[in-house]
C-alpha cells in the first residue's frame, strides 16, 4: 500500500477527532484492530485486501488509535431531554472508579454531546484500550486533597463518583466545598446505604414500606430472635461489605453461623459489627433507580439483576452475575407506585433531616408474592452494578447535561429518552467466585466477540495487562458481555454468542440470565 493511501486513511480518520485522545491512546499497550471501524474505512477508500491486511497489522499504535477517536465520534448521542441547544458547555468529566459500572458510565458520558474528555481515576486496562475514557491510575482517589488538585488543573467541569466507599469517605463533600460539581451524595446521605441499621429507622420514621426488621450487636440476642422469627430468615451487615454481606438463611443453623461470622469471628470487619435480622419476603427482586437533586426526583429505566451465583438462583449471593432492562416485573402502574411510596418519601425525608440527597437512588425492591406491591429492601447510593451497563446502553440521552441539572438541583421538568427495545449483560467471573479464586488468568478473543453481532459491548470490571500485553483477570467479577436487542430474546441471544466466543478457561458464568422474563425454551440450547 502507498504511503499516500495511508495518510489518506489516517486523514480522515483524525478529521474532527479529540487531538488530546489520540495522543494519549498512542501509549496503550494493547493491540487493537478495530474491525468495526476499519472496515467500514476500508470500503470507504476501496482498499485491496492486501492493503487492509497491510494495515491491520500494521504496529503502529497511532494509526489504531485514529480508529478509536472514529468510533467515540461515531458513537455520539443526540442531545434529548435537558435544552442544551444554546449551551456551549464542553464539560470535561472525570469518573471515579474503576468497575463495570465506571466503564459503562465513561461510554455513556463519552457519548454525551456536551462531553469534552471524559478521564477515569484510576480506571483499568479494558477502559483505557476502549477508548471511551483516559485512565489516571496514579491519581489517589481517597485523598480528596489530590483529587481536588487534579481536577482543578485538568478544568474539570464535573465529577461522578462511581462507587460507594469514597461517597462514605465524603469525596463529594470536598469536591462541592472547593466548588466543582460532584455527581454523587455527600457523606450524610450516603449514610442510606453505608449503615443498613440508618435506613430501616428513616424507613420507619417516613413511613416507606421494608421488611419486618430488628437490629443486633450482641449474637446471642440475635440468635434468641432468630429462633423465635423461625427461617427462612436474613441476616445483613450493618456496613458496607462489598455486596457480599446478606445472607438468606433456610434453616436457623444457617442463621447462626451468619451472626457468628459477623458478631464473633469478625469476617466483615466493622461493617459486621452490628447486624440487622429481617424477615423474609418471598417475592421477585427488582432494581429501580432514581436521578435525584435534593428535593427532585427522575426514575430512570427499570432493571432486574439475578444476584445468586449459579444457575436458577442457586448458591451464595454476589454482587451480581447479569441483568435486563427492562424489567417486564416493573410495570408503569408498580413504577408509580413505587416513586409515590418509596422514593419521593425517602428524598423528602432526607432533606427533613438535613441531608439532601444529589446522585443516584438505587432501590433494591421486593415484589411480594402475597400482596403484589413493593417493598424496600435495601438502599444503594450509586449506580447498580451490573445494572448500569445495561441502563448506559439503552441511554440516548446528554448524560452529561442530565448529571450537571441534577448537581444545580434543576432536574424538575427534565425527561430522559431510552433506546427502544432491550439490553442484557451477562457478568463472566473468575473461577472460584464469590469466594477465593486465582488472579493473573489470561482472556483472549475479546475483539472477535465483540463483533459477533450488532449491538454488543463488552465492558470491563476486573482487567489488566500482562508482560505480553495480553488481558487478564485481576477480580471477581472481570467482564460485562452487554448486548443490546430489539426484544430480550434477541439481547439474550447476542450476549450470549458474545460470551460463547471469550477465551476464558478461568472463568465462567450464569447459563439462565433473564430466564424470569424469557420462556424456557430460550435456554435449552445453551445447556
Amino acid at each position: 500500500m502507498s504511503c499516500a493511501t495511508f495518510n489518506v486513511a489516517v486523514s480522515l480518520n483524525l478529521h474532527g477527532c479529540n487531538k488530546n485522545a489520540v495522543s494519549k491512546s498512542i501509549g496503550f499497550r494493547h493491540h487493537t484492530t478495530f474491525h468495526k471501524f476499519s472496515s467500514l474505512f476500508f470500503e470507504t477508500l476501496n482498499l485491496s485486501s492486501t492493503d487492509r491486511s497491510f494495515v491491520r497489522n500494521t504496529p503502529s499504535r497511532a494509526f489504531h488509535s485514529v480508529f478509536k477517536c472514529a468510533a467515540q465520534n461515531s458513537e455520539k448521542s443526540p442531545s434529548v431531554g435537558v435544552d442544551t441547544e444554546n449551551n456551549s458547555e464542553r464539560v470535561t468529566v472525570l469518573v471515579i472508579g474503576g468497575g463495570g459500572r465506571e466503564h459503562a458510565l465513561c461510554y455513556a458520558l463519552q457519548r454525551s454531546p456536551s462531553c469534552d474528555t471524559v478521564l477515569c481515576a484510576p480506571g483499568n486496562a479494558g477502559i483505557a484500550s476502549s477508548g471511551n475514557a483516559t485512565c489516571i491510575s496514579d491519581l489517589d482517589v481517597s485523598d480528596g486533597a489530590s483529587v481536588i488538585s487534579f481536577c482543578q488543573k485538568r478544568g474539570v467541569g464535573l465529577v461522578v463518583v462511581g462507587p460507594e466507599a469514597p461517597l462514605v469517605a465524603g469525596l463529594t463533600n470536598e469536591l462541592v466545598k472547593a466548588g466543582i460539581p460532584a455527581f454523587g451524595p455527600s457523606a450524610e446521605a450516603a449514610a442510606l446505604e453505608g449503615s443498613k441499621n440508618f435506613m430501616k429507622n428513616l424507613c420507619d420514621k417516613y413511613n416507606i414500606p421494608t421488611a419486618k426488621y430488628k437490629t443486633f450487636t450482641d449474637p446471642s440476642a440475635a440468635k434468641k430472635y432468630i429462633q423465635e422469627q423461625g427461617a427462612p430468615i436474613v441476616i445483613k451487615a450493618d456496613g458496607l461489605a462489598a455486596g457480599k454481606g446478606v445472607t438468606v438463611a433456610m434453616t436457623l443453623e444457617e442463621a447462626y453461623k451468619a451472626v457468628d461470622s459477623m458478631l464473633v469471628q469478625g469476617d466483615f470487619g466493622s461493617a459486621g459489627c452490628r447486624v440487622i435480622v429481617e424477615e423474609f419476603l418471598e417475592g421477585e427482586e427488582a432494581s429501580f433507580f432514581a436521578l435525584v437533586d435534593g428535593e427532585n426526583a427522575i426514575p430512570l429505566e427499570s432493571a432486574q439483576d439475578h444476584k445468586r451465583v449459579g444457575d436458577g438462583d442457586t448458591g451464595p449471593n454476589t454482587g451480581g452475575m447479569g441483568a435486563y432492562s427492562p424489567a417486564p416485573i416493573l410495570t408503569k402502574e408498580l413504577q408509580s407506585i413505587v416513586m409515590d411510596s418509596i422514593i419521593i418519601p425517602t428524598v423528602k425525608g432526607m432533606s427533613a433531616e438535613g441531608s439532601k440527597f444529589v446522585g443516584v437512588l438505587y432501590a433494591g425492591l421486593m415484589i411480594e408474592k402475597k400482596s403484589g406491591m413493593p417493598k424496600l429492601i435495601e438502599y444503594n447510593v450509586r449506580f447498580g452494578d451490573p445494572e448500569c451497563q445495561v441502563l448506559m446502553v439503552r441511554l440516548e440521552s446528554d448524560l452529561v447535561q442530565v448529571l450537571l441539572a441534577a448537581c444545580r438541583g434543576e432536574l424538575n421538568g427534565v425527561s430522559l429518552k431510552w433506546s427502544p427495545g432491550s439490553a442484557m449483560v451477562v457478568v463472566m467471573a473468575s473461577n472460584g467466585y464469590p469466594g477465593s479464586y486465582q488472579k493473573g488468568t489470561v482472556i483472549e478473543n475479546l475483539e472477535e466477540a465483540e463483533v459477533v453481532a450488532p449491538g454488543i459491548k463488552i465492558f470491563h470490571a476486573g482487567t489488566a495487562f500482562d508482560s505480553e500485553g495480553r488481558f487478564i483477570a485481576t477480580g471477581g467479577r472481570v467482564l460485562g458481555v452487554t448486548a443490546k436487542g430489539n426484544d430480550l430474546e434477541e439481547a439474550c441471544d447476542r450476549a450470549y454468542r458474545a460470551v460463547e466466543n471469550v477465551n476464558w478457561p478461568g472463568g465462567f458464568y450464569r447459563r439462565d440470565i433473564g430466564w424470569r422474563a424469557l420462556p424456557q425454551k430460550q435456554y435449552a440450547k445453551k445447556e
